[in-house]
């Protein structure tokens, strides 16, 4: 049979193939995604130009066509003109040079029977409706071709009568040309669109390629701790898009979770610790219970007495540690808590169950989001501390809840105790901490520890002094959010 590690490593090894797959995928998907949309605006845009350019070239070469047709038509109409004043020996050029001038028209001649009676450089096509326009005794009359074959060119061809019988003239206006121009501009705009997309292909890959590598290396460290269990793994994060808030939101997590383990590992010891002194003190009275008639009297009443308080303190041990617990996975639903109103329910509790004399004073408006329940446990650490070590009694405890400044409420105790020595008041509110003075004194040391919990959990901290005139002053603040 095969290692279990073997098949795990096999399994961890296949997880990481399939979350690059994805990503690959995802990686594929934007770069396609990418190209379409480039190819989409490339072709668009395109297609919009060449169809404008090439609109705008027709455009332009027929109208300077039927500007040359326009000027023969007004000279033939203005004077009577003879084929001879078309002729190509003429040294001034004549009509016919105006003509031939702008864009290179094609001039021929025809005679009063349609007959070619002087060629241009390209001879042109004479068919059944020009010769009626060569005898036309109207001058001006006009018939046009379009798309006229001429050898491997297309000519756009008009004939205008010179009148009385005299013969006419054609003008024609290669088209082909053009049509070449405007093929070759079609491919090198299709050309141009397929470069485009092609580098827009690139460009999307290697920006798909940029962005999931962050991806991946975060899926990495994911499967990392899903494989070995280990929170404090280093989370690489760069730049501040949405790909790095997540990066720093699964660190931030991975850091409080790495915490929350530390701290439930802390604890587990840290109890663990406490609870082998009154277990192993159990035990030992347990075992001189097996001769309890051998006892004096006294000695018997001591034992159970022995007894009695280990178990009254394994038990409010057992109850701090519950406690602690249940603050630190900050189940308990947060609301809109009066200090003031919980404070006076603290003091009631407190009266009653060290018959000590225990004053509120609320200051401000004390309102502010938190868990009642903690807050009161608390406030009611803080009250039996101050009524355990205050024993003489030397003056009432008093609970006064403040409003600090607009983003602070703070709750303190103040008696007249003893007070906490100096090098003390760094380490009060430690978990299991308990100063040498109160080391005889009942307890856990969990109290002030669960306050400074509670503390942190509301956005304040825990504060611990001197009381002027004798005794100290404990308390916490607690943020106001909203």
């Amino acid at each position: 049979m095969r290692p279990t590690g073997v098949r795990t490593g096999r399994a961890g090894r296949l997880g990481r193939w399939v979350a690059r797959a994805r990503l690959s995928s995802l990686r594929t998907t934007f770069t396609v995604s990418f190209a379409a949309v480039a190819a989409a605006v490339t072709v668009l845009v395109g297609f919009l130009s060449y169809d404008a350019a090439a609109r705008l070239v027709r455009v332009d070469q027929q109208t300077v066509f039927e500007g040359v047709v326009q000027d023969l038509l007004d000279e033939v109409r203005r004077k009577p003109l003879e084929t001879a004043d078309f002729a190509t020996t003429r040294p001034d050029g004549g009509p016919r040079g105006e003509l031939v001038r702008p864009g290179g028209t094609v001039v021929q001649v025809l005679g009063p029977d349609g007959a070619v009676v002087d060629r241009g450089r390209t001879p042109l096509p004479v068919d059944a409706a020009d010769r009626p326009v060569a005898a036309a005794r109207t001058a001006g009359r006009l018939v046009e071709h379009r798309d006229v074959d001429v050898g491997d060119d297309v000519y756009r061809v008009a004939t205008v009568s010179l009148g009385g019988g005299r013969g006419a003239v054609q003008v024609a206006q290669e088209f082909s040309g053009t049509e070449d121009l405007l093929r070759d501009l079609q491919q090198r705009t299709v050309l141009l669109v397929g470069a485009v997309v092609i580098a827009a292909g690139l460009f999307g890959w290697w920006l798909a390629r940029r962005i999931t590598s962050r991806l991946v290396r975060l899926a990495g460290a994911a499967e990392d701790v899903a494989r070995t269990g280990r929170l404090a793994i280093q989370v690489p994060v760069a730049g501040y898009d949405e790909v790095a808030r997540l990066g720093r939101s699964f660190d931030r997590m991975l850091g409080r979770l790495a915490q929350s383990e530390d701290d439930q590992r802390r604890l587990v010891q840290d109890a663990g610790h406490e609870l082998r002194t009154p277990l192993t003190s159990l035990r030992t009275n347990i075992s001189i219970l097996r001769r309890m008639d051998e006892l004096p009297p006294a000695v018997r009443e001591e034992l159970v007495d022995d007894l009695a308080q280990e178990s009254r303190e394994l038990t409010d041990l057992v109850n701090e540690l519950v406690a602690l617990a249940a603050g630190q996975s900050g189940t308990e639903p947060q609301r809109r808590v009066a200090l003031g109103d919980l404070a006076d329910d603290v003091a009631v509790a407190a009266r009653r169950r060290t018959g000590r004399a225990v004053t509120v004073r609320v200051s401000g408006d004390t309102v502010a989001d938190g868990r009642p329940a903690a807050l009161q446990r608390a406030m009611s650490n803080l009250v039996d501390n101050a009524a355990k070590f205050d024993r003489g009694g030397s003056g009432p405890i008093e609970l006064v809840v403040t409003r600090a400044d607009r983003d602070t409420v703070r709750v303190e105790v103040l008696d007249r105790g003893p007070g906490i020595a100096q090098e003390d008041l760094d380490r009060v509110f430690d978990r299991f901490y308990r100063a040498p003075d109160a080391r005889s004194l009942p307890g856990s040391g969990l109290g002030l520890s669960i306050v400074r919990e509670v503390a942190t959990a509301h956005g304040g901290e825990p504060f611990a002094g001197r009381r002027e005139g004798g005794g100290s002053v404990t308390g916490f603040t607690v943020t106001v959010t909203g």
